[in-house]
Protein backbone atom coordinates (compact mmCIF):
# COMPACT_ATOMS: atom_id res chain seq x y z
CA UNK A 1 0.00 0.00 0.00
CA UNK A 2 1.48 3.33 -1.05
CA UNK A 3 2.38 5.72 1.75
CA UNK A 4 0.21 8.79 1.91
CA UNK A 5 1.97 11.94 0.76
CA UNK A 6 2.10 14.54 3.50
CA UNK A 7 1.05 18.01 2.41
CA UNK A 8 3.87 20.52 2.21
CA UNK A 9 4.11 22.91 5.10
CA UNK A 10 2.93 26.35 4.09
CA UNK A 11 5.60 29.04 4.07
CA UNK A 12 4.45 31.68 6.53
CA UNK A 13 5.98 34.84 5.07
CA UNK A 14 4.10 37.09 7.47
CA UNK A 15 5.65 35.29 10.44
CA UNK A 16 9.10 35.61 8.93
CA UNK A 17 8.58 39.34 8.41
CA UNK A 18 7.40 39.72 11.98
CA UNK A 19 10.45 37.88 13.30
CA UNK A 20 12.76 40.01 11.14
CA UNK A 21 11.11 43.21 12.39
CA UNK A 22 11.48 42.06 15.99
CA UNK A 23 15.16 41.28 15.48
CA UNK A 24 15.72 44.60 13.74
CA UNK A 25 14.14 46.49 16.62
CA UNK A 26 16.21 44.53 19.17
CA UNK A 27 19.38 45.51 17.31
CA UNK A 28 18.34 49.17 17.19
CA UNK A 29 17.53 49.20 20.90
CA UNK A 30 20.93 47.64 21.65
CA UNK A 31 22.66 50.21 19.45
CA UNK A 32 20.79 53.00 21.20
CA UNK A 33 22.05 51.86 24.59
CA UNK A 34 25.63 51.70 23.36
CA UNK A 35 25.63 54.96 21.39
CA UNK A 36 24.02 56.75 24.32
CA UNK A 37 26.43 55.26 26.84
CA UNK A 38 29.74 55.48 24.99
CA UNK A 39 29.25 57.41 21.75
CA UNK A 40 29.71 56.43 18.11
CA UNK A 41 33.43 55.81 17.65
CA UNK A 42 33.94 53.25 20.48
CA UNK A 43 30.83 51.28 19.51
CA UNK A 44 31.54 48.39 17.15
CA UNK A 45 29.24 46.18 15.13
CA UNK A 46 30.40 43.22 17.22
CA UNK A 47 29.47 45.08 20.41
CA UNK A 48 26.02 45.85 19.01
CA UNK A 49 25.52 42.19 18.15
CA UNK A 50 26.55 41.09 21.65
CA UNK A 51 24.29 43.68 23.27
CA UNK A 52 21.37 42.55 21.10
CA UNK A 53 22.06 38.86 21.64
CA UNK A 54 22.34 38.08 17.92
CA UNK A 55 25.08 36.91 15.58
CA UNK A 56 27.35 39.53 14.09
CA UNK A 57 26.28 38.45 10.61
CA UNK A 58 22.69 39.29 11.49
CA UNK A 59 23.61 42.92 12.20
CA UNK A 60 25.55 43.21 8.94
CA UNK A 61 22.73 41.66 6.92
CA UNK A 62 20.18 44.05 8.42
CA UNK A 63 22.21 47.29 8.27
CA UNK A 64 25.46 46.61 6.35
CA UNK A 65 27.57 49.17 8.27
CA UNK A 66 27.72 50.94 11.61
CA UNK A 67 26.67 54.15 9.90
CA UNK A 68 23.69 52.21 8.53
CA UNK A 69 22.73 51.28 12.10
CA UNK A 70 22.94 54.91 13.23
CA UNK A 71 20.89 56.14 10.26
CA UNK A 72 18.21 53.54 10.92
CA UNK A 73 18.15 54.38 14.62
CA UNK A 74 17.79 58.08 13.86
CA UNK A 75 14.86 57.46 11.52
CA UNK A 76 13.17 55.13 13.99
CA UNK A 77 13.50 57.44 16.98
CA UNK A 78 12.60 60.54 14.97
CA UNK A 79 9.35 58.99 13.83
CA UNK A 80 8.57 57.26 17.11
CA UNK A 81 6.07 54.44 16.83
CA UNK A 82 5.22 55.27 13.20
CA UNK A 83 8.45 54.22 11.55
CA UNK A 84 7.16 54.66 7.99
CA UNK A 85 5.49 58.08 8.40
CA UNK A 86 7.59 61.13 7.45
CA UNK A 87 7.56 64.12 9.78
CA UNK A 88 5.59 66.27 7.33
CA UNK A 89 2.79 63.69 7.46
CA UNK A 90 2.69 63.31 11.22
CA UNK A 91 -0.55 64.27 12.93
CA UNK A 92 0.97 66.93 15.21
CA UNK A 93 2.81 68.62 12.33
CA UNK A 94 -0.30 68.65 10.13
CA UNK A 95 -2.25 70.14 13.04
CA UNK A 96 0.27 73.00 13.25
CA UNK A 97 -0.16 73.77 9.56
CA UNK A 98 -3.96 73.62 9.76
CA UNK A 99 -4.22 75.86 12.84
CA UNK A 100 -5.72 79.22 11.76
CA UNK A 101 -4.16 81.33 14.54
CA UNK A 102 -0.46 82.17 13.86
CA UNK A 103 0.54 82.48 17.52
CA UNK A 104 -1.16 79.20 18.30
CA UNK A 105 0.72 77.65 15.35
CA UNK A 106 4.07 78.64 16.80
CA UNK A 107 3.20 77.46 20.30
CA UNK A 108 1.93 74.12 18.97
CA UNK A 109 5.13 73.81 16.95
CA UNK A 110 7.21 74.45 20.06
CA UNK A 111 5.33 71.71 21.91
CA UNK A 112 5.89 69.26 19.07
CA UNK A 113 9.58 70.17 18.79
CA UNK A 114 10.01 69.70 22.53
CA UNK A 115 8.44 66.22 22.33
CA UNK A 116 10.75 65.18 19.48
CA UNK A 117 13.85 66.53 21.24
CA UNK A 118 12.97 64.80 24.50
CA UNK A 119 12.91 61.51 22.61
CA UNK A 120 16.02 61.98 20.49
CA UNK A 121 17.86 65.00 21.90
CA UNK A 122 20.83 62.91 22.99
CA UNK A 123 21.37 61.72 19.41
CA UNK A 124 22.17 65.12 17.98
CA UNK A 125 25.61 65.26 19.58
CA UNK A 126 26.28 61.62 18.71
CA UNK A 127 25.54 62.33 15.05
CA UNK A 128 27.45 65.62 14.97
CA UNK A 129 30.51 63.97 16.53
CA UNK A 130 30.28 60.99 14.18
CA UNK A 131 29.97 63.32 11.17
CA UNK A 132 33.54 64.47 11.79
CA UNK A 133 34.94 60.96 11.28
CA UNK A 134 32.43 59.17 9.05
CA UNK A 135 31.48 60.52 5.58
CA UNK A 136 28.17 58.61 5.63
CA UNK A 137 27.17 60.25 8.89
CA UNK A 138 28.37 63.63 7.64
CA UNK A 139 25.90 63.22 4.78
CA UNK A 140 23.20 62.21 7.28
CA UNK A 141 23.82 65.33 9.38
CA UNK A 142 23.62 67.57 6.29
CA UNK A 143 20.35 65.87 5.30
CA UNK A 144 18.94 66.33 8.80
CA UNK A 145 19.69 70.05 8.72
CA UNK A 146 18.32 70.47 5.19
CA UNK A 147 15.07 68.66 5.93
CA UNK A 148 14.74 70.46 9.26
CA UNK A 149 15.07 73.85 7.56
CA UNK A 150 12.53 72.84 4.90
CA UNK A 151 9.99 71.79 7.55
CA UNK A 152 10.40 75.16 9.30
CA UNK A 153 9.85 76.95 6.01
CA UNK A 154 6.50 75.24 5.46
CA UNK A 155 5.30 76.50 8.84
CA UNK A 156 6.59 80.02 8.17
CA UNK A 157 5.03 80.07 4.70
CA UNK A 158 1.70 79.15 6.26
CA UNK A 159 2.00 82.10 8.64
CA UNK A 160 3.11 84.37 5.79
CA UNK A 161 0.04 83.40 3.78
CA UNK A 162 -2.05 84.84 6.62
CA UNK A 163 -0.13 88.17 6.37
CA UNK A 164 0.90 87.63 10.00
CA UNK A 165 4.69 87.95 9.72
CA UNK A 166 6.27 90.96 11.40
CA UNK A 167 6.47 93.95 9.02
CA UNK A 168 9.66 93.89 6.98
CA UNK A 169 10.22 90.17 7.60
CA UNK A 170 10.05 87.90 4.58
CA UNK A 171 9.60 84.13 4.51
CA UNK A 172 13.31 83.44 3.91
CA UNK A 173 14.54 85.46 6.88
CA UNK A 174 11.70 84.27 9.12
CA UNK A 175 12.55 80.67 8.25
CA UNK A 176 16.18 81.23 9.23
CA UNK A 177 15.06 82.70 12.56
CA UNK A 178 12.67 79.84 13.37
CA UNK A 179 15.25 77.27 12.24
CA UNK A 180 17.84 78.82 14.57
CA UNK A 181 15.51 78.97 17.57
CA UNK A 182 14.45 75.37 16.99
CA UNK A 183 17.90 74.03 16.10
CA UNK A 184 19.02 70.94 18.04
CA UNK A 185 22.22 72.71 19.05
CA UNK A 186 20.13 75.21 21.03
CA UNK A 187 18.42 72.32 22.83
CA UNK A 188 21.84 70.87 23.62
CA UNK A 189 23.10 74.18 24.98
CA UNK A 190 20.09 75.03 27.13
CA UNK A 191 18.75 71.66 28.27
CA UNK A 192 21.76 69.35 28.24
CA UNK A 193 24.53 71.80 29.16
CA UNK A 194 22.74 74.51 31.13
CA UNK A 195 20.16 72.29 32.80
CA UNK A 196 16.95 73.94 31.61
CA UNK A 197 13.88 71.76 31.98
CA UNK A 198 11.98 70.78 28.83
CA UNK A 199 9.08 72.95 30.05
CA UNK A 200 11.38 75.97 30.34
CA UNK A 201 12.81 75.31 26.88
CA UNK A 202 9.37 75.02 25.32
CA UNK A 203 8.13 78.27 26.90
CA UNK A 204 11.28 80.16 25.88
CA UNK A 205 11.18 78.81 22.33
CA UNK A 206 7.47 79.60 21.89
CA UNK A 207 7.78 83.11 23.36
CA UNK A 208 10.88 83.91 21.31
CA UNK A 209 9.28 82.64 18.09
CA UNK A 210 6.14 84.70 18.65
CA UNK A 211 8.16 87.84 19.46
CA UNK A 212 10.53 87.45 16.51
CA UNK A 213 8.14 86.33 13.78
CA UNK A 214 4.73 87.88 14.33
CA UNK A 215 3.68 91.42 13.59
Amino acid sequence: MAEAVKPKRRYDSSRRREQAATTRRRILEAAQRLFQRQGYAPTTMAAIAREAGVAGKTVYLAFETKSGVLRALWNFLLRGDQDDVPIDQREWYRAVLEEPDPERQLRMGAAGARAVKERIGWMFEVIRAAAAVDPDIEALWKRIETEFHANQRVVVASIGAKDALRPGLDVDRATDILWTLNHPVVWQLLVIQRGWTPDEYERWFADAAVEQLLG
